[in-house]
């Protein structure tokens, strides 16, 4: 699991932007065929939005 993936990480994915467990397991997917940053998959693919984006890079930062 790389830093872009810390259990951390995804629970604030799921608990504080509500992003389906199934649409995690896609971008994860995609990132082992493409690697490259969680949250900039979760984009690529429109699981997350470009404000959700953002709160990804900010909570990132701060953590």
């Amino acid at each position: 699991m790389t830093v872009n993936t810390t259990p951390n990480l995804l629970q604030f994915l799921q608990d504080d932007l509500a992003i389906s467990t199934a649409s995690l397991q896609v971008a994860l997917k995609h990132s082992e065929q493409d690697p490259g940053p969680l949250p900039m998959i979760l984009w690529q693919y429109g699981l997350v939005t470009l404000e959700q984006l953002e709160q990804i890079y900010d909570w990132m930062e701060a953590a």
